[in-house]
């Protein structure tokens, strides 16, 4: 399985998206500062992901929410959570 996850600064509150094989793994390593990225608004907490059986796919849908149209859906989805 393959994943496209949202992540949420919990210093600043921005958003980081990706996608990972490995949730989990790749969420301690956002966290731990092994992403050049993201370590300077650490910690983020995983707030959205999406699962998928083909690695292509849930590179196509990172691509999407990353873009403005994308951007704005998911930040649309996500209004309530994300005012916490």
């Amino acid at each position: 399985m393959f994943y496209v996850y949202v992540l949420k600064s919990l210093k600043d509150g921005s958003l980081y998206i990706g996608y990972t094989s490995d949730l989990r793994k790749r969420l301690l390593s956002h966290n731990n500062e092994e992403n050049r990225a993201t370590k300077y608004k650490i910690p983020y907490k995983l707030v959205f992901y999406e699962a998928f059986i083909d690695r292509i796919d849930a590179k196509h849908r990172e691509v999407y929410l990353k873009s403005g149209w994308g951007l704005r859906s998911i930040k649309k989805m996500l209004k309530n959570y994300l005012k916490q």
